[in-house]
């Protein structure tokens, strides 16, 4: 059985019964569904399942909605994953890089990770050139930057924000 959990507000989630699941499996597919149709697919009247959905997204289970652009379609066709190895580590350094990479908008995740490095970072762009002035403004932005390596994708086999329920 699940175990409870905070929001980040933190406030107590409710764990999950059976039917928020597969709420949350539908919508994940079909954010755009009409409330009425979820309500038939999970076997619960309109009211009751439409709170249910306010209730998920109130508790910050269900974090947004959004349309998913084509890259290609918008002149972004370079897709870069970068691992930063940071000099010097500390709490005062890990949140001046945290704000820095928040303010990229060609970055669309970045990550503290454990390992031989210390920042993985998913970037998109419309060219390699833009890569490499991106690539040369972190580097002198970024306080305690040692060094860098870049993966330019050649092929997207999958990408997904589906979760397995």
């Amino acid at each position: 059985m699940a175990s409870s959990r905070k929001t980040p507000a933190g406030s107590e989630i409710r764990p999950l019964d059976r039917i928020d699941r597969q709420i949350l499996d539908i919508l994940q597919k079909e954010g755009r569904i009409p409330i009425s149709e979820l309500a038939g697919r999970v076997n619960l009247s309109t009211t009751p399942c439409s709170e249910r959905v306010k209730r998920l997204e109130r508790e910050g289970i269900i974090m947004g909605y959004h349309a998913r652009v084509n890259p290609q379609a918008v002149g972004k066709d370079l897709l870069v994953f970068l691992e930063i190895n940071l000099s010097a580590k500390s709490g005062d350094v890990f949140e001046k890089v945290r704000r820095e990479l928040m303010e990229v908008p060609e970055v669309l995740e970045c990550h503290l990770v454990s390992g031989e490095f210390d920042y993985l970072v998913k970037a998109r762009l419309g060219e390699m050139r833009a890569y490499r002035r991106l690539l040369g403004e972190l580097l002198k932005r970024l306080p305690a930057s040692a060094s860098s390596r870049s993966y330019v994708v050649m092929e997207e086999v999958k990408e997904t924000l589906y979760l397995a329920l």
